[in-house]
């Protein structure tokens, strides 16, 4: 009988993948918060396991881990605006200051105020200073040549495309730290140097343009009877995905650098196809679909006390790091920038933390004993849900009125980029 009655769930669900975006198309709310809700209510009403993450550390590394490299080859094959040192200039600069400058923030956070050992404060600061690829997709371009790429959208969908990968430095050093026990800590940085920073980072850009382009040759330069376009399978992309990340992590390479990057490079090699189309439609319906069951069964861990232990000190800790550290450190990068300061803050403040940050967590208490799990699993959890309500309640309304000044102030023929945006060095594509 449980197992119909899963069935059953797992019908209810897939139709409200495809019904509920729809539906809260013109309201102040997330797909994300009814996911939460569901999966709050299903496990408080019905006696179901507990999916705490430390009772499954495999099982969420994985899920989670599928999750996010769904969203990075979505999040690159979306991106009409070619890449470039100035058309990305926003994006640079958030990767270059923001994310270091809140990795920082969020360990001194970590060690200071909550206590944690140096190696815990570490991990949650590389865990949480990322924008998530899966849940800020209420806050990205639309699907490829719709148009839809203001400064905002595009910079924080390259941002989450590049800054889950980059991440990973930190959390190598944070493994690296709980896994000293009393020995020098500089052979540990010499090592993390040159294969967790150097060696890793090159590989991931590299394997991840090199695969791009050896299928987007597959793809569409064939003879015409061969190549893959002409299917239009949208599951192809799932294929390209895996393929990016597998042989990327069997080279000592950062997989989700290179998902992202290998979708660039297939974008690049044929702009203007409509096949690219059918690839991203597939995918988001993908990740829509994985997000909704990971999002259902945090819910569960929700309903099963993951936060009972959080105290008014977490809870303090918790809106400094979305309502402080992340808008500071979002206008320390943006930081004379000549694009209006509305569009500034909004770019600071919508740093949203999701699946990105449990995969981080799972992976680092997979690698190495940390001596506080419990309490790095249920910040972690209690920011991942004050992101969906915050931002998902804020996200609609405040990119509706800036839609709507930006409108009024700008011809109809305008660029999508804010003009005064071309003073700095930030061009759309020509």
């Amino acid at each position: 009988m449980s197992y119909i009655v899963l069935l059953v769930g797992l019908g209810v669900l897939i139709l409200l993948v495809a019904w509920l975006p729809m539906m809260l198309k013109e309201l102040p709310l997330s797909l994300p918060i009814i996911c939460v809700g569901l999966g709050y209510a299903a496990f408080a009403a019905f006696p179901l396991d507990n999916p705490e993450p430390l009772a499954f550390p495999e099982a969420t590394e994985r899920l989670t881990e599928l999750i996010v490299l769904v969203a990075l080859m979505g999040a690159g094959l979306k991106l009409d605006r070619r890449i470039g040192w100035r058309r990305w200039m926003v994006t640079w600069r958030l990767l270059a200051v923001t994310m270091p400058l809140s990795i920082l923030m969020i360990a001194l956070i970590g060690w200071y105020w909550l206590d944690f050992p140096i190696s815990a404060s570490i991990l949650l600061g590389a865990a949480l200073a990322p924008t998530d690829p899966v849940l800020a997709s209420d806050i990205q371009v639309g699907p490829p040549k719709s148009g839809e790429e203001d400064e905002i959208r595009f910079s924080l969908t390259s941002e989450a495309g590049l800054n889950d990968g980059l991440a990973f430095p930190f959390v190598h050093v944070a493994i690296g730290v709980a896994l000293l026990n009393g020995n020098p800590p500089w052979t540990m940085l010499l090592h993390w140097a040159a294969l967790d920073v150097a060696w890793k980072l090159a590989a991931g850009v590299g394997m991840g343009w090199l695969v791009g382009k050896l299928l987007a040759f597959v793809t569409f330069r064939v003879p015409n009877r061969a190549n893959l376009s002409r299917t239009g399978d949208g599951f192809v992309s799932l294929g390209i995905t895996l393929i990016a990340y597998g042989v990327t992590e069997l080279a000592g390479g950062y997989g989700f650098v290179a998902v992202f990057v290998a979708a660039l490079s297939l974008r690049d090699a044929e702009r203007n196809s409509t096949y690219h189309e059918r690839l991203h439609d597939f995918v988001e319906q993908t990740e829509r679909l994985l997000m909704m069951l990971m999002l259902v069964l945090f819910g569960g861990t929700l309903a099963h006390g993951l936060l009972h232990p959080v105290s008014w000190s977490t809870v303090g800790a918790a809106l400094a790091i979305l309502f402080v550290v992340r808008p500071l450190a979002g206008m320390a990068g943006l930081a004379g920038l000549a694009m209006p300061a509305g569009e500034k803050l909004a770019i600071a403040f919508f740093g949203i933390r999701g699946m990105g940050s449990f995969y981080y967590v799972a992976y680092a208490l997979n690698a190495a004993e940390f001596d506080v799990p419990n309490a790095l699993w249920t910040m972690t959890g209690l920011i991942v849900l004050l992101s969906i309500l915050v931002h998902g309640i804020t996200v609609t309304p405040v990119m509706r009125r800036i839609d709507r000044r930006r409108q009024a102030a700008a011809p109809l023929s305008a660029p999508s980029i804010h003009p005064r945006m071309e003073k700095a060095g930030v061009s759309p594509d020509p």
